[in-house]
């Protein structure tokens, strides 16, 4: 199989889709790797180094699409590499498709075969591919919010973790998956007051047993979120319904009544959001203030750490990367329900529930559209 490996356009978008360990795996099985020039230079990862482990450097994006069985990515597809996409043809990425129609319905007109990352499953009921981006999206988030927090950044000029003498910061999670035990983690070892709201009582115990006393644990309801997050001077959106639109569990009337510099830090915002007042932002501009609270809702956080970001992601994908090439897409997918639970389009079809269930259009079962 011929896999090619473009540069991400995405702003501020330094990960890349394979590292030259991952490279040599798949060359070591027969198959020819196609890397788009300069496509690891934002993690310090040279040509040279893609062509030492074997693969082929190619000068543009357009000869990677053109002459590539299956294309492997970070994130999402952009407008222009969508059109360049076509019948036959394999996308393997982070997708994000519920709150992104028209990412959705330009992939569905390509006919290519577009399975994504954050829609694989396990054994065990986990996200394997999620799970690493959520490590490192989660231990992100308490950092930039305690950086939106600075006075100068239009916080209220708190430290979290306070000093003797002086109270620490109140941290609201919620969502207690994997973002938000990561976030837990990160907010505990600055020493902060933390809160976490979730809506499974099993969930929450295992957290008391993980972090103790010190961790407050809440079941959630409206009420328990609108009580904990208006008094929180951070709050932390960690909710997921995979591969579906987040739900909206904050609402404008919270983040009204919140105190002015707070921060809300939503993880998120990539399946819409779960805070009302949000919307995706950059790292060029990250934030924006509604209601005097201040909003951080990059949309890839993960991308701020490429280099450990990509090393992550790919000790994830790599096994599920050989197993589509080795065995045929096809075929993989017939054997493995778990990457089957991946496929979001085929051949011009709607194939992952939850997302046809969030663009409003017909779902067809990853089966029956795989032997048609």
């Amino acid at each position: 199989m011929r896999i090619g490996v473009p540069k991400e356009i995405k702003n501020q978008e330094f990960r890349v889709g394979l590292v030259p360990a991952s490279v040599r795996e798949l060359i070591h099985y027969g198959h020819t790797v196609l890397v788009e020039t300069n496509a690891g230079l934002g993690i310090n990862i040279t040509d040279d180094q893609y062509r030492e482990a074997g693969a082929e450097i190619s000068s543009t994006a357009d000869k990677i699409f053109a002459e590539s069985d299956m294309i492997i990515k970070v994130k999402e597809p952009q407008q222009d590499e969508c059109r360049k996409l076509r019948d036959g043809q394999t996308l393997f990425t982070y997708l994000h498709l519920a709150p992104d129609p028209e990412q959705a319905h330009l992939l569905k007109a390509s006919g290519c075969t577009a399975i994504a990352y954050e829609t694989v499953t396990s054994p065990i009921g986990t996200l394997p591919l999620l799970m690493p981006m959520s490590q490192v999206a989660g231990r992100m988030s308490i950092q930039a919010g305690a950086h939106s927090l600075e006075k100068i950044q239009g916080g209220s000029g708190v430290l979290l973790g306070g000093v003797p003498g002086v109270k620490a910061a109140n941290v609201v999670v919620i969502g207690g998956g994997v973002v938000g035990t990561n976030a837990i983690r990160m907010a505990m070892g600055l020493e902060a007051n933390v809160t976490v709201i979730d809506k499974s009582l099993q969930r929450l115990r295992e957290l008391d047993f993980e972090f103790g006393a010190k961790l407050n644990t809440i079941f959630s309801t409206r009420e328990s979120i609108e009580q904990y997050v208006i008094d929180a001077d951070l709050a932390i959106g960690a909710v997921l319904v995979p591969g579906g639109a987040a739900p909206k569990l904050v609402t404008r009337k919270i983040i009204t009544n919140m105190r002015p510099g707070s921060v809300v830090v939503d993880v998120a915002i990539d399946q819409g959001g779960c805070i009302e007042t949000a919307h995706a932002t950059t790292h060029d501009e990250p934030t924006y203030v509604v209601d005097d609270v201040v909003h951080y809702c990059v949309a890839n956080m993960p991308g701020a750490v490429p280099r450990t970001s990509t090393f992550a992601l790919n000790n994830a994908t790599l096994p599920f990367i050989v197993d589509l090439a080795n065995k045929g897409v096809k075929v993989a997918l017939l054997d493995d329900e778990h990457l089957l639970n991946g496929l979001n389009v085929h051949k011009g079809h709607f194939t992952h529930h939850a997302v046809a269930d969030a663009l409003n259009d017909e779902f067809v079962p990853p089966h029956e559209a795989l032997v048609q």
